[in-house]
C-alpha cells in the first residue's frame, strides 16, 4: 500500500516537472536566459549552476518551476522573456501545455503496443483482444438496473459478450437474477428481477451495454494509436465539460446513472492509487487521461494559468505594448487565490466523502 501511494504521488509530480520542462526547452530554443529550473519549491536543498542556469532540488515536493530572465518585466534585452517577439513568448507558454499531450501520446503508445488499449468492440471481434468485458453505458429511469443502484461504467463480470448477458437475463425474466458487478477495484453482487414486459427500447434490465477489451497493436502501429487515443481522450473530456456546463445551466438532463462530480488533488491521488492496484496498463492509461485533462485545464483563459498568460500576450499584441506587469501580477494573484479556494472546496465537498 505504501509503495502504491509513493508511485501515485511521484507520478503527479513527474507530470508537473515535464510541464515545466516544456517551458524550459522552448525558452532555451529561443535564446532566453533561464535563471533557475527547480524541482520542488524552496527552501533549496541543493543547487548547481550550469551555463548561467541554476538547477535546484527543493524541500517542498509539490511540483517544479522555471524562472526565465525578464519574465517579471523590467529587462527588455534579447536574453529576456519580455524582449522576445510575442510569437516566441506564445510558443514558450504553449510548450508546457503541449508537453502534457506528448506524455499522453508516449504512454498510450506504450500501452497500445504492450498491453492493449481499452476499446469498444463487437461480439464477433476476436483478433488481438485481451480481457473482454461487458460494460453498462446507459441506464433507464425507474428500471430494475436503476432500482438496484447500478451505475454507468459498471462491469458485469462472468460474461465475454453482450449477447451472453442478454441471453442470461432473458432466461430469468420475472425471476431473481444475481449479477456480479465490478466498479473500479470493488467487486460485489446485486440481485435484480428482469422485467417480463419492459417499455419499448429499454429491455428487461433497462440498460444499454457495450463490449470492451484491451486491443493490442504491432510496435509500428502503436505510436499512431497513441495519437488517436490521446485525441479521443481530449474530445471526450471537452464533451464532458460541455455536458456538465449545460447540465449546471439546466439546458440538458444527464442520462440516468451518470453523475457529474468534481475531483481535486486528493481525489486524483486516490484514483491513481486504485488504478495502480488494477495493473500497470490501467495506471498508465489513467496518467495519460490526467495529463490530457491538465493540458486542457491549463489552457483555459484564466489568469494564473498558461491560458491566462496567453490572454495577456494577446492584449499586448492588440495594444502594441505590454500590460503593466504589476497589474498582471495582481490579477494573476487574485485568481491564484480563487483557484486555491476552489481546490479546497472540491477536496472537502467531493474528495474526502468519496474516499472516506
Amino acid at each position: 500500500m505504501f509503495f502504491t501511494i509513493i508511485i501515485a504521488f511521484f507520478s503527479l509530480i513527474a507530470l508537473v516537472i515535464i510541464h515545466e520542462f516544456g517551458h524550459f526547452i522552448l525558452a532555451k530554443k529561443f535564446g532566453a536566459k533561464i535563471e533557475e529550473f527547480g524541482i520542488g519549491y524552496p527552501p533549496r536543498i541543493i543547487g548547481k549552476k550550469i551555463n548561467q542556469t541554476l538547477y535546484s532540488l527543493n524541500i517542498l515536493p509539490f511540483g517544479a518551476f522555471v524562472k526565465i530572465y525578464g519574465e517579471e518585466g523590467g529587462a527588455e534585452n534579447y536574453r529576456s522573456f519580455i524582449g522576445k517577439p510575442i510569437w516566441q513568448r506564445v510558443l514558450i507558454v504553449l510548450g508546457g501545455v503541449v508537453s502534457f499531450w506528448f506524455v499522453s501520446i508516449i504512454l498510450l503508445s506504450i500501452v497500445a503496443g504492450v498491453w492493449g488499449l481499452p476499446t469498444a468492440v463487437s461480439d464477433k471481434d476476436r483478433e488481438n483482444l485481451k480481457d473482454p468485458k461487458v460494460q453498462i453505458i446507459q441506464i433507464a429511469a425507474d428500471s430494475p438496473a436503476h432500482v438496484a443502484e447500478l451505475k454507468v461504467g459498471d462491469i458485469i463480470t462472468g460474461f465475454e459478450t453482450v449477447k451472453d448477458v442478454q441471453e442470461f437475463i432473458s432466461a430469468r425474466q420475472g425471476k431473481e437474477a444475481v449479477l456480479t458487478i465490478k466498479r473500479g477495484s470493488e467487486v460485489f453482487e446485486r440481485t435484480i428481477v428482469p422485467r417480463v414486459l419492459p417499455p419499448e427500447g429499454e429491455g428487461p434490465l433497462g440498460v444499454s451495454l457495450t463490449r470492451i477489451a484491451l486491443k493490442s497493436y504491432p510496435w509500428y502501429q502503436a505510436p499512431l494509436q497513441g495519437v488517436f487515443a490521446s485525441a479521443n481522450l481530449t474530445s471526450n473530456i471537452v464533451n464532458g465539460w460541455i455536458l456538465g456546463l449545460k447540465s449546471a445551466l439546466g439546458l440538458v438532463q444527464l442520462p440516468q446513472g451518470v453523475k457529474m462530480e468534481m475531483m481535486g488533488p486528493l481525489g486524483i491521488f486516490g484514483l491513481l492509487s486504485e488504478y495502480f492496484s488494477m495493473g500497470i496498463n490501467y495506471f498508465l492509461f489513467l496518467v495519460s487521461l490526467i495529463a490530457v485533462g491538465l493540458a486542457l485545464a491549463n489552457i483555459l483563459p484564466i489568469p494564473a494559468l498558461d491560458g491566462g498568460k496567453l490572454i495577456f500576450l494577446s492584449v499586448e499584441w492588440l495594444r502594441g505594448k505590454p500590460i503593466n506587469y504589476k497589474i498582471e501580477q495582481r490579477v494573476s494573484a487574485v485568481f491564484f487565490v480563487l483557484l486555491i479556494i476552489l481546490m479546497i472546496f472540491v477536496t472537502v465537498k467531493f474528495d474526502i466523502p468519496r474516499i472516506f
